[in-house]
């Protein structure tokens, strides 16, 4: 017998993500090499622990309260002494006026940006902008929640380029997804470049009478390594929806938790807020983990140690450009975006694993000609990854 299943979801399900799929080779090759041997830069898995806060509020909310206490449902939304804590901290470092009733509480950044995009998609013809390099799967999330994904061309600096941005947006333009510091590339989104895109968002938003939002994905917004700014955006852009993630900020990657934050002054409020709820029903994603809202609520205010993401930053940036190497230099996240010799990045990556060195090429990201490196590994692994990169150099010239 025959069965029809959706084919959006199934086109998903044979098609994988590049990046996992080159982490699972990477696990293949350990069984064979010794996992001391597989250089793997494929996933942007933390290696740096989480805080001792994090664990010894782990263990004491375990210690101290009733199994009940932290394994039970909170409300849909969340429980309110977390999001206040979150609001609080928000208020506190960024002059807004957030109060609990504005936050959802989610299992990570991606259910944040499902459930935004369900909310705001509400016909075939939405289109959701994407400034390039992108993380992949805002494909996936788009095309899921039922709208048209639109591909931005950067700045040569992969910065927001205004006048492209500008021409990508239409009368069905929804809203413009901005990630920074950016996943692939590490780069941050000046202030003023943000200004500018923002004044002309707010021009077309007037010309085609309706708001074209801005939707924050900010998984990446604690893990600086100068002292470049990065901005708050609802402050310059009140028709902003933040997606936040602890998944990188305190290495929380397996615990899946998150929020979605949007500010009162936003146009549409007191109907995007319900929305959000609502999508949040629809999708499954209600009462986000309950252990790990108190372990948040508790440690809203902690900062990692990017010390090690910092050594590894400067060992690779300054080596590669050195061989020859044009390398986008990254000023947050942990991800090293670089030029194929020949600029083709899929080859490159393929020679690369001849050597058990797992990198990404650019082609999910929308620059076929970069691959992305995750340095968030062992120190080890960098210095033995750079005679690789050297020999590689060598063989193009």
């Amino acid at each position: 017998m025959s069965i029809k299943v959706n084919d959006q979801v199934y086109q998903f399900g044979v098609e994988p993500s590049v990046i996992r799929e080159i982490f699972a080779f990477g696990l293949e090759r350990a069984q064979v090499v010794g996992p001391e041997n597989v250089l793997d830069f494929s996933l942007g898995n933390p290696s740096v622990p989480a805080p001792k806060i994090v664990q010894d509020t782990v263990k004491a909310i375990i210690d101290n309260q009733q199994p009940k206490d932290y394994h039970s449902y909170t409300p849909g939304p969340g429980a309110p002494a977390t999001r206040k804590a979150i609001a609080d901290n928000l208020n506190k470092r960024f002059g807004m006026n957030y109060g609990p009733e504005d936050l959802y509480m989610t299992c990570g950044a991606a259910a944040s940006l499902n459930i935004v995009l369900k909310t705001l998609i509400a016909e075939p013809t939405d289109e959701i902008a994407v400034i390039i390099p992108f993380f992949p799967e805002y494909t996936a999330f788009i095309h899921a929640q039922g709208g048209k994904q639109v591909l931005v061309e950067p700045t040569e600096e992969l910065t927001i380029d205004v006048d492209n941005l500008r021409a990508a947006i239409t009368p069905n333009t929804k809203a413009v997804i901005f990630n920074t510091p950016n996943n692939p590339s590490g780069v941050i989104y000046p202030e003023a470049n943000i200004k500018a895109a923002c004044e002309m968002l707010k021009e077309k938003s007037e010309e085609y009478g309706h708001p074209i939002f801005i939707i924050a994905d900010e998984p990446y917004r604690e893990l600086v390594y100068t002292d470049e700014k990065v901005a708050y955006i609802p402050t310059i852009y009140p028709n902003t929806i933040v997606c936040y993630s602890w998944s990188k900020s305190l290495s929380l990657a397996g615990e899946r938790i998150g929020y979605i934050a949007i500010s009162k002054e936003a146009e549409g409020y007191d109907v995007i807020m319900p929305a959000i709820n609502g999508a949040g029903r629809a999708l499954g994603y209600v009462c986000a983990p309950s252990l790990f809202q108190q372990v948040v609520r508790e440690c809203v205010d902690c900062e990692a140690d990017l010390t090690q993401y910092k050594i590894n930053r400067d060992l690779l940036y300054n080596a590669l450009v050195e061989y020859g190497y044009n390398v986008a230099k990254p000023s947050g996240a942990f991800y090293m975006y670089i030029e194929a010799p020949d600029k083709d990045a899929e080859a490159f990556c393929k020679k690369a694993m001849e050597h058990d060195m797992l990198l990404v090429p650019g082609t999910g990201f929308g620059t076929p000609s970069y691959m992305r490196l995750s340095y968030c590994v062992e120190q080890a692994k960098v210095e033995k990854c750079l005679p690789v990169f050297k020999k590689l150099m060598e063989e193009y010239k």
